[in-house]
């Protein structure tokens, strides 16, 4: 199939989804959303595959999130159609969480919001030493629609949720929400071995394993806790608080550079 948001390829038994939206920080809109459930759809079942690798084109982001600018145009604001968005959203993420197969996020600059998300539901994260990670969307009022951050770093996650702050690659590794950490011109490299390491285990054995680790997270209610999370992104993105408001009056009338100058304005004495 020919995509036209993201690439794919087959490097022995690893399928290569690249992100490919690189002039908008290869940011999440419908239509790559879908393009990628396809792909690693065509991927879980092709038996030549093994292990998914999925990464972001340009070098300068793995994702910086949901399409913002779509959503002026496609998303109503009633509290049903927020639902069936942010529903959507989760669905998306789950694409890689219930592919029988390992996916390995390869992370390459930044990595925010509905991105930082999606990174997360992948079964491991590796990174260049130069990538940034934030649930960048709290400091505009917006909800975390895969709230999968708790499952992950436990409740070092809550600093990261409360202040949007931005975090580095060895911070990242130190909290434990990336597994290595390598230097950006060797990223691929490092990560195609550890990914053609992996493939060389009996596909039954990857299928199995993947199974029982995520049967783990069922059992301690990950599922009602992700359905929990679209209900409270739900509600919060139909409330219109004060710092929405003014964040958005900005964005219509200067534009969204101004916009994001403005929000970070409120942070800066006290970063």
């Amino acid at each position: 199939m020919a995509y036209e948001t993201i690439t794919y390829e087959q490097d022995d038994r690893v399928a290569i989804i690249t992100l490919n939206r690189p002039k908008r920080m290869n940011a999440l809109s419908l239509q790559l959303c879908a393009e990628v459930t396809e792909a690693v759809g065509a991927a879980d079942k092709d038996k030549s595959v093994r292990v998914l690798v999925i990464t972001g084109a340009g070098g300068k982001a793995f994702s910086a999130g949901y399409d913002i600018r779509e959503g002026d145009e496609g998303m109503k604001q009633s509290l049903e159609e927020w639902w069936e968005r942010l529903y959507h959203d989760l669905q998306f993420t789950y694409t890689v969480w219930n592919c029988s197969k390992p996916v390995i996020a390869m992370i390459d600059g930044f990595c925010l919001a509905g991105g930082l998300e999606f990174a997360q539901m992948c079964d491991t994260r590796y990174c260049s030493e130069d990538s940034k990670f934030a649930v960048i969307e709290t400091r505009f009022s917006a909800g975390v629609a895969t709230m999968i951050m708790p499952f992950i770093l436990g409740p070092r996650c809550r600093e990261l949720i409360y202040t949007g702050d931005m975090i580095d690659a060895q911070e990242a590794l130190r909290l434990g929400l990336v597994s290595r950490v390598f230097p950006k011109d060797a990223l691929r490299d490092e990560v195609m071995k550890i990914a053609k390491r992996m493939s060389q285990v009996a596909l039954a054995c990857l299928q199995w394993n993947k199974r029982s680790i995520n049967n783990a997270y069922d059992s301690m209610g990950f599922r009602p806790a992700m359905n929990y999370g679209v209900a409270a992104s739900t509600m919060l993105d139909s409330t219109e608080t004060p710092e929405f408001r003014e964040f958005d009056g900005i964005r219509r009338a200067k534009g969204f550079k101004e916009a994001l100058e403005w929000r970070d304005a409120q942070f800066a004495r006290y970063e």
